[in-house]
């Protein structure tokens, strides 16, 4: 008797056992089942076989139906789920429903693989004249064979090509996969520095390795990405490349599909559910050459992989922070290594943890010191806020570097991370502001649409026309996005500005238009947040200037002045990426503050080497390890009284260091009283033993009714 071992997605963290169904073939480990669970009948993956159960015969039950006659994931695959679930403490079948596209969650067969349309020549001179639909696309794949999920092709397409099929002037049949994908068009020189940067990856291929990739801004790491792309795609074999956000990096995946000359599968969250099977599906039959996706991409199957790219690997949102909450950058590694392949990280400012792991031969490092070609770093100049006091945003020295720029037909980026028209609206006469009702918070003033938002828990509201205590006028306090862009229109009269952020950029597409506009030069002033730090090539921009620089210097979170030392950076790499000089200027109420100086003489190398000895003597990450233990309840002290409980009831082993309980830094989010436990430990083996250990004891407090907890496992925010 062969006992199936299923993952379900249900909140607990195990494994169910269920006999084979009844007829037809023994499900393979990989392969979806639907089994009967309470009075549910959910999907669930087949992990693996066994050959006894825990449980009596008479309880197990058979499988209801087998739906997938192959596996959907390889042994490797499996054993990074398993993984998974082990080390950021989630329940199995929870990152198995992670891991499949929704359809096949919801027990949806797989796609169809999709059908080449492909014409036997150019459209005959008298089909032109008498029928005009048949000809267009006759031209049209005449220029190159088409799938029929091609969204260029024309609507009604399907009868009008089947009308030329029955003419004998048009193909169609299975897509094929191929075995390897040799037309890459040549790029530009390498200079010794990158050279060396893919010799050394391709030498790895076939063989487990992590390379950290630490190139300056604008040091051309995409083209060492592309040239090692292309020689693993002539061996056959296929790419994955992970992204901070698809959407925010259009570039990287034009840059992709035009050198390689192959296909290339996209895996996002702005993908509807059928685009994203297809996508998935291309990737595990080898259909697609190159998959270009999100954190969620690390669990994409791939019939041949060859190479991962993690690009710009520092950047917090390769990281999950609710549900299944892991790190795409991590399970990058991992499955580079169950999968004997080499991995490249890629950043101009690294994370601590990888120059950590680089320093100490972990990872191996590629060093890209300087810009190709012409392009030169921009010089840098901070602008003291206490001498030259800004209206609305803008000093004098920064309102001249601008006109400077735009009369000399250079392009102006200006970054503030602070979306809205005003972070606050108070009253003058009794001090009144609108908080939120919800959160330790003040709603954003968002004067265009008229309304009082909080960015933490979504909650919106009208504007007061007066205070609502004494009735006075209310009055903004602070600068966002929106009114900065206000302020540009009034001071440049006739140029040509955008503002890109969360709210300018709802609708799909706003992202390509504004910024097809700006590389195209009809934009001559870019206004935005850390959305326009993440990888974007402006090469007609010449001065950058940071708003306010202060937002991170005295932040509570540990991890602050990381976050805005690669932000400043990668927010300054925008100026003079081409032949032209950029410059940077810093606007603060600090100038002599360490960081900011550590950052304008040493650069980022110099800022990390002191940060890290600064971690090492105080013993924070990446010299020790974190795990928190969130809890939430909708009322006040619940949460903590909780964990004070778990903390007074679990034996802790040696070495593992318990700070809290505590509330969070901001108590109430959402209506719900928020409070943490965290643990520290500076090995992992403790560590998670005392997650384990908290977990199984949890559950059976007379204090966990009506709280909710979670555990999360290397931590990025302690908020």
């Amino acid at each position: 008797m062969t006992i199936l071992r299923v993952a379900v997605d249900a909140p607990l963290d195990t494994l169910f056992d269920y006999l084979a169904p009844a007829a037809g073939p023994l499900p393979a480990p990989g392969t979806r089942v639907r089994v009967p669970f309470g009075r549910r009948r959910p999907v669930g993956l087949v992990m693996e076989h066994a050959a006894t159960s825990d449980l009596s015969p008479e309880r197990l039950k058979p499988v209801l139906e087998a739906l997938d006659e192959e596996p959907l994931f390889d042994p490797t695959l499996l054993q990074l789920l398993t993984w998974t679930a082990r080390y950021y403490h989630e329940p199995p079948g929870s990152v198995a429903a992670a891991a499949l596209p929704a359809p096949l969650r919801q027990g949806k067969p797989l796609p169809e693989p999709p059908t080449r349309v492909s014409a036997r020549g150019p459209a005959p001179e008298e089909m032109t004249r008498r029928a005009p639909r048949q000809a267009a696309l006759l031209d049209l794949l005449a220029a190159g064979p088409r799938r029929t999920d091609d969204p260029e092709l024309p609507a009604g397409w399907r009868a009008t090509a089947a009308r030329l099929v029955a003419r004998g002037l048009v193909d169609m049949e299975p897509e094929p996969a191929a075995a390897s994908w040799d037309m890459a068009t040549p790029g530009p020189q390498l200079n010794a520095a990158q050279e060396q940067a893919v010799a050394e990856v391709l030498a790895s291929l076939g063989s487990f390795s992590a390379r950290l990739l630490f190139g300056v801004t604008g040091s051309g790491k995409t083209e060492v990405y592309l040239t090692a792309a292309a020689e693993c795609l002539r061996r056959g074999l296929q790419v994955l490349v992970l992204v901070p956000e698809i959407g925010l990096t259009p570039q990287l995946v034009e840059r992709f599909s035009a050198r390689l000359g192959v296909p290339v599968a996209t895996l996002h969250s702005g993908l509807g559910a059928s685009a994203r099977l297809a996508a998935w599906a291309d990737a595990r039959s080898g259909r697609a050459a190159v998959v270009i996706g999100t954190r969620s991409a690390a669990f994409v199957p791939l019939a041949r992989p060859g190479l991962i790219v993690v690009d710009e690997e520092h950047d917090p949102s390769l990281r999950q922070h609710e549900g299944l909450r892991y790190s795409g950058r991590d399970l990058a590694v991992m499955r580079a290594s169950l999968s004997a392949i080499p991995v490249v990280l890629g950043s101009a400012t690294p994370s601590l943890e990888s120059l950590r792991h680089a320093g100490e031969g972990r990872y191996a490092l590629a060093r890209l010191p300087e810009r190709p070609g012409a392009a030169r770093h921009p010089t840098v100049r901070l602008v003291d806020l206490r001498r030259h006091p800004a209206g609305e945003g803008l000093s004098g020295p920064l309102l001249q570097a601008m006109t400077r720029h735009l009369d000399s037909a250079g392009q102006v980026l200006l970054f503030l991370n602070r979306r809205g028209f005003a972070p606050a609206l108070f009253c003058a006469s009794c001090g009144w502001s609108a908080d939120c009702r919800h959160c330790d918070a003040r709603y954003t003033w968002h004067r265009r649409a008229g309304r009082l938002r909080c960015h933490h828990c979504g909650h919106e509201m009208g504007v007061p026309s007066a205070c609502p205590d004494c009735g006075a006028d209310l009055r903004p306090a602070g600068e966002g996005t929106e009114r900065l862009e206000e302020a540009l229109a009034r001071r440049f009269p006739g140029v040509a500005l955008a503002r890109i952020d969360r709210d300018s950029t709802r609708r799909r597409g706003a992202v390509d238009r504004i910024l097809d506009d700006v590389r195209d030069g009809r934009t001559r002033i870019l206004v935005g947040t850390q959305m326009m730090a993440k990888g974007h090539d402006f090469p007609g921009v010449t001065l950058v200037g940071v708003i306010n620089a202060d937002q991170g210097l005295f932040g509570t979170d540990f991890r602050a002045s990381e976050r805005l030392a690669q932000t400043l950076v990668q927010v300054a790499g925008r100026a003079g990426r081409a032949d032209r000089p950029g410059e940077v200027l810093v606007q603060t109420s600090y100038p002599e503050h360490p960081l900011l100086q550590r950052l304008l003489e040493g650069g980022y190398e110099a800022f990390a080497e002191a940060t890290l000895e600064e971690r090492r003597a105080a013993g924070w990450p990446p010299y020790s390890h974190l795990a928190l233990l969130r809890a939430d309840a909708s009322q006040p002290q619940r949460a903590m009284a909780f964990l004070a409980a778990l903390r007074g009831t679990v034996e802790f082993p040696q070495g593992v260091t318990v700070l809290g309980p505590a509330p969070a830094p901001m108590e109430k989010s959402g209506g719900r009283w928020r409070a943490q436990l965290l643990l520290q430990s500076a090995a992992r083996p403790g560590l998670h033993g005392a997650l384990d250990a908290c977990l199984r004891a949890a559950p059976e407090l007379a204090e966990s009714k009506g709280v909710r907890w979670f555990v999360e496992v290397d931590p990025q925010d302690l908020f």
